[in-house]
Parts: structure tokens; C-alpha cells; sequence
């Protein structure tokens, strides 16, 4: 389980959590919610992006606690800006994440080629990331963030802005890579994500507190 205890937060005055827990399970989660409920700031805080103020956040084995560790080896994060590394191709993006993994070079290459045809971007790879569209950078980010078969997949709005068929790559993509222990948890205000989630979290109808 994914466990989060008596979470607090608060950007300056602004308070997003207060004494929040709640457990998440292997598949994948949806976290539904208006804008500013805090769905992209609990995916940060169980990446460890952001330090909570109190309270905790437990992880499976072997991590238990989202430290650098995890984030190099055990996780995988598509931000909603989606931070690819701009004077880098896509396929550099990808094989610098797995480097840093501890992924040997000739297995990265393998599975970086092979996220990509999946992804509809093999004759594009090397191809910066301001020379793709935005679907495509899209794309491009979820195949870094899959590049190192994570057990923790956390993503945040990744297919806003696309239409169905790019939604519909993505949403293959994510079932033919998540393992049946691997947890993925989706923030993410599009209804076409209902049907593919196990579990539904709508911070609309049970608010953060």
C-alpha cells in the first residue's frame, strides 16, 4: 500500500491539507477534483517533491519512504508542465533517467525503443522537445517516466488537451507496462479516465481534511 497519515500542507497561508490520510492500492487511481484541491500537490508530496509539515508517507518495499533513492530507481512522474529537459533529444531525455536508474546502456536502448514505437514517436526521437507538438512532448514525457519500469507511477494530467486517439495510445501504453503490483495514480480532470481507473477519489465529494 501507498500510505498517507495525517498529512499536512500549506503553500504560505494557504492550507491544502489538514490531518489527510488515506491508502492507496495496486492499480490505478484516479483523483478527481476542481482546480486548486490539492490533486497535483498530494502526487508531489508522495513523489517527495514537497516536504510535507507534518505527518507521513509511506511506500511499499523496498522504498518505505519516498528519498532519493526511490525517485531515481522506484518512481515515475509526468508533470503537468512536463519538464523535459529542452536541449536534449527525446531519446536523451529517456537515457538519462534510466543512467541515473542504475538501467544498463544496452537494456535502455532496448526499452527506449521500445516505448517510443509504442508512443507513436520512434522517427522522432531525436528531436528536441520544442521540435515535437504538444501531444507528441506528451507522449514523450510518459515514455521518461515508464523507462524504468517504476512500481510507483504518478501522473498528473496527462492526456489534457489531447484528443481520443492520443488518449487512447496512452491509456494502451499504461496497461501493457503496469505490472500487477505497480500502483499509478492519476490526477486528472478528464472523464475519459473513469471507465480505465480501478478506484475513483473525488476530492469534489470528499474534500481533503
Amino acid at each position: 500500500m501507498i500510505s498517507v497519515e495525517n498529512l499536512c500542507f500549506c503553500y504560505d497561508s494557504d492550507k491544502i491539507f489538514d490531518n489527510y490520510s488515506h491508502c492507496f492500492s495496486p492499480g490505478i487511481s484516479l483523483i478527481k477534483g476542481y482546480s486548486g484541491c490539492g490533486k497535483s500537490t498530494l502526487l508531489k508530496l508522495i513523489a517527495g517533491y514537497l516536504p510535507p509539515d507534518s505527518g507521513n508517507v509511506s511506500l511499499p518495499k523496498p522504498w518505505l519512504a519516498p528519498d532519493e533513492n526511490f525517485q531515481r530507481r522506484g518512481l515515475g512522474f509526468v508533470f503537468q508542465q512536463l519538464n523535459l529537459l529542452p536541449l536534449i533529444s527525446i531519446y536523451s531525455n529517456l537515457s538519462l533517467v534510466a543512467s541515473l536508474a542504475g538501467i544498463p546502456s544496452y537494456a535502455a536502448e532496448e526499452r527506449a525503443q521500445s516505448l517510443l514505437r509504442s508512443l507513436g514517436l520512434i522517427e522522432l526521437n531525436h528531436r528536441k522537445p520544442d521540435e515535437l507538438s504538444g501531444g507528441q512532448q506528451q507522449r514523450a514525457a510518459l515514455a521518461r517516466a515508464l523507462i524504468k519500469n517504476p512500481q510507483i507511477l504518478l501522473l498528473d494530467e496527462p492526456t489534457s488537451g489531447l484528443d481520443d486517439e492520443n488518449t487512447k495510445i496512452i491509456k494502451t501504453v499504461l496497461l501493457e507496462n503496469l505490472k500487477e503490483q505497480d500502483f499509478c495514480i492519476i490526477a486528472s480532470h478528464d472523464a475519459r479516465l473513469d471507465k480505465f481507473a480501478d478506484e475513483i477519489f473525488d476530492f469534489n465529494l470528499r474534500l481533503p481534511s
